[in-house]
């Protein structure tokens, strides 16, 4: 038997009329819809399907439709992995994370011994699905080496321009150093840097070795690199391709063919939202000004997410 509480169904349409009013949708969990979210704030592949992060919640496209995952509002960071579909974490900036592993039907708590800090990026190790790295306000970078059941601080926040400075984004990718690991690279609001997964220093993105160019005092060979005085606001890759990376900036979208030593724009629009199809690194998806919009070609040409295939 249903019951129906007169006041709370008119509370409800009131909500309702007024969030039509906005433009804002709101869908209860669980619940399905076809469109894609009016505001994204972070994507993400899981397989096939496609996370989006909105003001709302946590919303998961499989079979042509969007449900909304039962997480609390306003996710800021995704991270998923190609080697385990299924599995995502997602970080608030309440400093709270949480882990699925069925892609998002069921979610356990996964920020024990973390600070409390707003989580400004995620990222799973490239060749260790069970390390996750975590980028936090105001303090530094984070790891856990079993799918956030622990943590422990690893790196201070890039010293870059006379000021240390928050990552923004964060990637795990899967270029050797020359010292025996690979590299993460850190988007911040004074430009692209990166460190070692053996966590002994920050460092420019450079041609060859950086062992070897470090050691010998070499002057970094000249690059085309990203505009200088820009925030690189979003990095994002495909895993099994690690050479071609993409990062957004308020000048549009650059892309590297060459791990970031070298850039090229692809667009102008500025991006809110970037994620990389594991399967196929031409394969991008963006959210921008114009809404949500799909990449077939690396980011040279792109098509309204409404009026693609991938709808």
């Amino acid at each position: 038997m249903t019951i129906f509480v007169a006041g709370a169904l008119s509370r409800r349409r009131v909500l309702s009329s007024g969030l039509a009013a906005m433009g804002m949708t709101m869908l209860a969990p669980g619940l399905a819809r076809s469109s894609p979210p009016d505001t994204v704030t972070g994507l993400a592949f899981d397989g096939a399907a496609l996370l989006a992060a909105t003001p709302d919640g946590l919303l998961r496209r499989e079979a042509d439709r969007w449900t909304r995952l039962d997480v609390p509002p306003g996710p800021v960071s995704l991270a998923t992995h190609p080697d385990r579909p299924g599995l995502v974490l997602a970080g608030w900036k309440d400093g709270s994370l949480r882990r699925s592993q069925d892609g998002g039907k069921s979610w356990s708590a996964a920020d024990d011994g973390l600070p409390g800090a707003a989580i400004r990026s995620l990222t799973l190790a490239a060749k260790a699905p069970d390390t996750v790295y975590a980028a936090l306000e105001g303090d530094g970078l984070w790891r856990s080496e079993n799918g956030g059941a622990t943590w422990e601080f690893v790196m201070d926040r890039p010293y870059l321009g006379g000021a240390e400075h928050d990552v923004q984004s964060l990637v795990s990718v899967a270029h050797e150093t020359g010292m025996g690991g690979i590299w993460l690279y850190a988007g911040t609001r004074a430009g692209l840097t990166r460190v070692p997964d053996c966590f002994c220093r920050w460092q420019d993105v450079v041609a060859g070795d950086a062992m070897e160019a470090l050691v010998a005092g070499d002057t970094p060979v000249a690059a085309a690199s990203l505009p200088e005085g820009e925030p690189v606001e979003i990095l994002a890759l495909a895993p099994n391709a690690p050479g071609r990376l993409y990062a957004a900036l308020p000048s549009g979208l650059w892309l590297s063919e060459d791990a970031g030593v070298n850039w090229a724009q692809a667009t102008r629009e500025p991006l809110i939202a970037l994620t990389v199809d594991p399967s196929d690194p031409l394969h991008v998806l963006a959210a921008g000004t114009t809404g949500l919009r799909v990449s077939r070609d690396g980011g040279t040409s792109w098509t309204s997410y409404e009026n693609s295939k991938d709808n």
